[in-house]
């Protein structure tokens, strides 16, 4: 499989480990109450790695400022693991492992992905693949993400510029739901 053709595999929203629960209070006029949303976005992104990890719009951010930082690899490795734990079938699963180690963790990968020398894998071990070969490995660029990557994501000009345009817009939509609801009583 071409690298294009594995990122094209790999859909960002199948990454979510927790189902998201959202609680819909509503205002009698059926939209959210503000006082009772959930915390999403910019705001859910930064409480940890792991829930910038279930967004696939925080995904598509994060991929942006890696790419800028020329380690785009690392997130993207971490998301064909996760896509790798899924498959049931074994041919898949030898195809997708095969596609994984030339990828990123062959001496010739085109994406190479820094992961410590002694736990490199053995071309071997493709032959007899199982769901969670790359674990060690993906926890490590996984760690090498939250301690490095991460934190500067979070005071990076893509990050901010895209939270202060979620305020704009939450800001705008308050406003909104206020005069509806001033509307609602001078009318009744």
């Amino acid at each position: 499989m071409a690298r294009a053709d594995l990122w094209a595999s790999i859909s960002p929203g199948s990454y979510s480990s927790n189902t998201q629960r959202m609680e819909n209070i509503h205002d009698g006029d059926g939209t959210p109450s503000s006082s009772h949303q959930n915390v999403k976005g910019t705001a859910k992104w930064a409480t940890s790695l792991e829930n910038l990890l279930e967004d696939p719009e925080g995904i598509k951010r994060f991929r942006e400022f890696l790419k800028k930082e020329f380690s785009e690899e690392n997130v993207l490795f971490w998301l064909a693991c996760e896509d790798f734990k899924k498959i049931q079938d074994k041919k898949q699963m030898q195809e997708k492992a095969k596609d994984i180690y030339m990828t990123f963790l062959s001496s010739k990968a085109s994406s190479q992905v820094n992961v410590e020398g002694q736990s490199r894998l053995n071309e071997k071990i493709l032959e007899e693949p199982h769901p969670l070969m790359f674990q060690k490995l993906q926890d490590q660029i996984f760690n090498l993400m939250k301690y490095d990557s991460y934190s500067r994501f979070l005071k990076s000009d893509l990050f901010l510029k895209h939270k202060r345009t979620e305020e704009e817009e939450e800001d705008a939509s308050d406003s909104q739901t206020a005069a509806k609801r001033a509307s609602r009583i001078y009318n009744t």
